[in-house]
């Protein structure tokens, strides 16, 4: 009977254990979230693939045939990264992979370039590194992060024109960098990191009273800049070109190949953002209300576009063994063409010469395959469209 009893004492003990340890675990897992915490990084995608596929003279470092990565969950590790890659002047360079594990060498190069101020917000570069410091803050709560997110916000203050507008490039504004970017979400993408800033969402809510108020006047100038430079034809608003005048507001072309044209792609992006804000006054209802139109009156039935296999090509930027052709489809969804024309609204195509074509199969291969000529953006902002009109109705 005694061991009977010292046995079953013995199990209770390691029950008891267990369960003791099974709760202190779990303790320390809420309050550590860096063992199980991820923080998105497709904001980072199209830099990366720049870096990797794209050949680019500009690189500060170039990535090695097998670059090792960060896991996503490494969240602290691709932040010190971004700490890294930033520049002294509080923005970011475009076109590396923040998951790289860097060698002893690229970091030496990096930290050389401190001073190299081709920052900018291309292919979502700043405001994607400013998304990601500020949930690293909120997870790690180490300072560091919220003192480059504060000095990237600062970047973005003296970038912005006083029309309320962003360049693609800051300083740097030669050429058509100095142009107000709507193209590969540019503005858009500042805006949204501003719009939860002044929402003060949770992640974004760490900066002090002085500033705050500043992102505020910055957010509402460049709304006001947004309905700005959408395209008015007559009486008529349409929707926008890629890049617009930082003084006339006028559509611009930027690369030989990006006319100054009515953009779809870029538009979309738009419209999707003023109907995310709350209590829209008129103005901004009537540049929705007449963006869903000119979308509606723009879409191109019945075709679709097939990516084929294809002889190997190699061209200064980039290597192919594929193809792209327009193929007729009776059950194809709705597309739309990148560009139409500003006078007379038909799609329009063009090789890097500048020269405009009518139809995808008159685009030179290597351009043919290195751009998006169709979209299918629109047709978000057209199944989002009722459910808006819905609840503005209803106030």
């Amino acid at each position: 009977m005694k061991y009977t009893f010292t046995k079953n004492c013995i199990r209770i003990f390691i029950c008891l254990f267990s369960f003791l340890l099974f709760i202190s675990c779990s303790a320390q897992t809420n309050l550590n979230p860096n063992k199980s915490s991820i923080i998105d990084t497709t904001e980072f995608l199209n830099s990366a693939h720049h870096w990797y596929d794209i050949k680019d003279t500009d690189k500060i470092i170039e990535p090695l045939e097998n670059q090792k990565k960060y896991s996503a969950n490494e969240f602290e590790k691709i932040a010190d990264n971004i700490l890294l890659y930033q520049r002294n002047n509080g923005g970011w360079p475009k076109n590396y992979d923040m998951q790289a594990i860097l060698t002893p060498a690229q970091e030496i190069a990096i930290v050389k370039s401190k001073n190299v101020f081709n920052t900018c917000f291309d292919n979502s570069a700043t405001f994607s590194h400013l998304n990601y410091l500020a949930k690293t803050f909120s997870l790690s709560k180490k300072e560091k992060y919220k003192i480059a997110f504060i000095e990237g916000i600062k970047f973005i203050l003296s970038a912005q024109y006083k029309n309320g507008g962003w360049p693609q490039f800051y300083p740097d504004t030669s050429g058509y960098r100095k142009h107000i970017t709507f193209n590969d979400g540019a503005m858009i993408g500042v805006m949204k990191l501003l719009q939860r800033i002044v929402n003060k969402e949770s992640d974004f809510n760490i900066i002090d009273s002085e500033l705050y108020d500043k992102m505020v006047d910055s957010y509402e100038q460049g709304i006001e800049c947004i309905l700005n430079t959408q395209i008015k034809e007559s009486d008529s608003l349409l929707v926008w070109c890629q890049q617009h005048d930082h003084i006339t507001f006028k559509p611009e072309s930027a690369r030989t190949y990006e006319l100054a044209s009515i953009c779809n792609g870029e538009s979309a992006e738009i419209v999707d953002f003023l109907m995310s804000l709350q209590n829209p006054n008129k103005e901004i209802i009537t540049s929705i209300n007449s963006a869903v139109k000119w979308f509606e009156t723009s879409k191109i039935s019945d075709i679709r576009v097939e990516t084929i296999t294809a002889p190997h090509a190699e061209y200064q930027y980039r290597n192919s063994d594929f193809d792209k052709i327009v193929v007729k489809d009776q059950n194809a969804k709705p597309i739309w063409a990148r560009y139409y024309s500003l006078e007379t609204h038909i799609p329009i195509f063009c090789n890097r010469d500048g020269k405009i074509v009518y139809s995808l199969a008159d685009v030179e291969r290597e351009r043919r395959i290195g751009y998006a000529w169709y979209v299918y953006d629109p047709q978000i902002v057209l199944d989002e469209y009722p459910k808006w009109l819905k609840k503005i109705n209803e106030k």
